[in-house]
């Protein structure tokens, strides 16, 4: 999946965050959204300017950010 036809960033759209080509939806917010739930299909009726293959590049896209991060678990809470 090259991404890179899909997800673009430009100053001027959504604060220069990665966007939907075509949108103003950030891939943040579609993110978001599919972290709270929602499904493939209801993104697709909700926002009709969505395609399978854009909700594709948005994983891909989210994919290649963090390949090279490294994570370290969250300390431990005090109790």
């Amino acid at each position: 999946m090259n991404w890179q036809e899909h997800i673009l960033t430009d100053p001027a759209i959504c604060g220069g965050r990665p966007h939907v080509r075509g949108t103003r939806l950030t891939v943040e917010l579609l993110l978001d959204l599919l972290a709270a739930g929602w499904t493939y299909q209801a993104l697709l009726e909700e926002y009709p300017q969505l395609n399978a293959e854009s909700l594709r590049a948005v994983f891909a896209f989210a994919h290649d950010a963090i390949r090279n991060e490294h994570f370290s678990p969250a300390p431990a809470a005090i109790v």
